[in-house]
């Protein structure tokens, strides 16, 4: 009986054995990193936007066999402008998410609020970025900026959304000691999203590790992109650098750990922006999205 007993035992740790290890894919993105989820993977569809207005849905198609979990909308909704139902019914067709939308002010004015906020409710989306604004390194218009996006937080988190703001390479210009960032940040509530474009950070030649660091939990959201800085960038194109994530000068591993560890980074999002050799728009996606699954594996 006790021989039986010990056998079942044994059998029982190994099958339990193998099942917890069919669960763990060394290559799978989605691995914990120090106890805390990997961010899943989305897709700025600026990246392809030419692409979106030929061939909507056969576009989305291709990024979503690339792996993607989501994509983040840049006002193209295609054939779905008005059908934000429809293009979640399709959008869940192909398993992916809607990790935010890119909308300027405009869309959010009085007359077309509820309209707007109805949409995107019905599509799924749960964060909202204003994805520009020239006010925000206008060291006179910069606080107009500021009482602009304070204003539409309280509009939309009551909607239940969150709600930030996209950097380019000017909000790194300096601006009372610190930068136009810094002051935005620091003049904006504790949850209001920052969500940061690294490439941008690196052309200003500053480093987003630093910035993700100094204001805990705002990067919800983060733009993986590869450009080099104004200073270096045609030397190193002749040292074989170039625009992909993975072939560029940023050290990834140090920027993903800090939006996992610090910034509170749910979405790592690909946005492509450059095409180097002659690649196309989907081509260099795919090859970015590559580089940062690299990166994520040797977390």
């Amino acid at each position: 009986m006790k021989r039986l007993t010990l056998i079942t035992w044994v059998t029982m740790v190994c099958i339990f054995s193998m099942s917890c290890t069919s669960h763990v894919n060394k290559d799978n993105p989605t691995q914990q990193y120090k106890n805390k989820l990997i961010p899943k993977l989305s897709v700025q569809l600026w990246s392809v936007k030419n692409e979106l207005k030929n061939d909507f849905e056969g576009t989305l198609t291709k990024l979503a066999a690339m792996g993607f979990d989501g994509v983040e909308f840049a006002g193209d909704f295609g054939p779905y402008k008005d059908n934000a139902k429809g293009l979640k019914s399709f959008l869940d067709n192909l398993g992916l998410e809607v990790s935010a939308a890119h909308a300027n002010f405009n869309v959010y004015e009085d007359n077309v609020f509820e309209q707007t906020v109805a949409y995107y409710k019905a599509l799924g989306i749960d964060t909202l970025i204003i994805p520009w604004d020239e006010r925000a390194w206008n060291s006179d218009e910069v606080d107009n900026f500021i009482t602009d996006v304070n204003l539409l937080y309280t509009k939309l988190t009551a909607e239940g959304f969150r709600f930030g703001f996209h950097n380019h390479d000017q909000e790194f210009n300096a601006y009372k000691g610190s930068t136009f960032w810094d002051h935005i940040a620091i003049s904006t509530p504790k949850d209001f999203v920052l969500q940061m474009d690294v490439g941008w950070v690196t052309l200003a030649e500053k480093d987003p590790v630093e910035y993700i660091n100094r204001y805990p939990n705002r990067t919800l959201t983060t733009h993986i992109k590869a450009k080099l800085p104004k200073d270096i960038a045609a030397k190193m194109a002749i040292n074989g650098k170039r625009q992909i994530v993975g072939d560029d000068v940023t050290d990834w591993d140090s920027v993903l750990k800090a939006d996992i560890m610090v910034g509170g980074t749910k979405w790592f999002v690909i946005e492509q922006e450059e095409y180097p050799d002659g690649l196309t728009p989907l081509q260099a996606v795919k090859l970015s999205k590559q580089g940062l699954d690299k990166a994520i594996r040797n977390l």
